[in-house]
């Protein structure tokens, strides 16, 4: 993650570091380009992109429209050839070792195509069959990930008739079928209803506890959020900043905010607040006290019992941690200045 640490955040020395399994995804220099080879007008997708994944993360890629999550997303799944750099796949080079790669992963991408007229059964038992799996193993397979993405209702539906979230589903039970270790999908909630991104977001959190690593990119913050253990954020093909969202806010120097509602004059609780170790940018706004604060759980609860003991009654205390839209907002604020 945050440059040569475990993901827990401990340094590796050289011993352990060589019995360590190689990450999940390794991105160096990562570089792309359309129109590279005399084109008028080059297009650059990727600049010299570094990424590091370890197995068993659910890394969230987050990014405006031609961002290049897609062709980052599209050279991992072995589809794309980089122009410059290297990317590695759970040990393996992605264009030199690109049957064994697709052995191993799930790629779900954004826009896909499914056969209308097959049935929901049927078209997971054709890419049973493609995926070659063992004949004796097809069925169960195809059972498996009907019952893990919930499609029992629909599985004698035609594929043409299943709404959006269906269609979803279905497509990540195909991407599923060969129990891929690494699970790349781009865009996966894209139109979904709320209720079919909630049911999405169990999912992946189920697949993440079966030892599963993710990579999956959305504009959907809250939903990154829910179940993302780290995060990258990538703007005009390059990745700004990588990491847990605890890192990354620590990086932009981000810190909690915290409302306070009460009754009464506010002298009392602004002055206690400026005196008070860890709260900054104090400010009384739309009736409420609100500051920054840094600290831990133990100096919140002091910072609430300090307000409490100036006399004035408390009618609310909010405290929010920083989130992916702050970071994502800080990210993009420091771009345009």
């Amino acid at each position: 993650m945050m440059e040569s640490e475990s993901a827990s955040g401990a340094s590796l020395s050289p011993a352990e570091d060589i019995l360590q399994e190689p990450p999940a995804i390794e991105v160096e220099g990562l570089t792309k380009i359309y129109g590279a080879d005399g084109g008028d007008s080059p297009i650059h997708a990727l600049r010299a992109v570094e990424l590091r994944v370890p197995r068993g993360e659910v890394f969230g890629l987050i990014g405006p429209n031609g961002a290049g999550k897609s062709t980052l997303m599209r050279i991992l799944a072995t589809l794309e050839i980089p122009t410059f750099g290297r990317a590695r796949v759970l040990g393996e080079d992605t264009w030199t070792s690109r049957l064994r790669i697709c052995r191993q992963i799930g790629f779900m991408p954004e826009l896909f195509y499914l056969y209308q007229e097959l049935r929901v059964e049927e078209y997971l038992a054709f890419f049973a069959s493609a995926y070659d799996l063992p004949p004796a193993g097809r069925a169960k397979a195809v059972e498996d990930v009907i019952e893990l993405t919930d499609l029992g209702v629909r599985r004698d539906s035609f594929c043409g008739s299943l709404s959006k979230g269906m269609r979803q589903r279905l497509l990540l039970a195909k991407t599923l079928l060969h129990d891929p270790e690494l699970l790349i999908l781009d865009e996966p909630t894209s139109g979904m209803d709320p209720q079919a991104r909630i049911e999405f977001r169990n999912i992946i959190r189920t697949l993440s506890k079966l030892g599963k690593t993710i990579l999956i990119s959305s504009h959907i913050l809250s939903d990154l959020s829910a179940f993302c253990s780290s995060v990258g954020i990538m703007e005009q093909g390059r990745m700004r900043v990588s990491g847990t969202v605890e890192e990354i806010s620590r990086a932009l120097a981000l810190v909690d905010q915290v409302q306070v509602g009460f009754l009464g004059p506010p002298g009392p609780l602004l002055d206690a607040l400026e005196e008070f170790e860890g709260a900054s940018a104090v400010e009384l706004r739309d009736g409420c006290v609100r500051f920054g604060f840094e600290g831990s759980e133990e100096g919140l609860a002091r910072c609430l019992k300090t307000l409490v003991g100036c006399g004035i009654p408390i009618t609310r205390f909010e405290h929010r941690r920083s989130d992916l839209e702050d970071i994502f907002v800080r990210v993009g604020a420091d771009q345009v200045s």
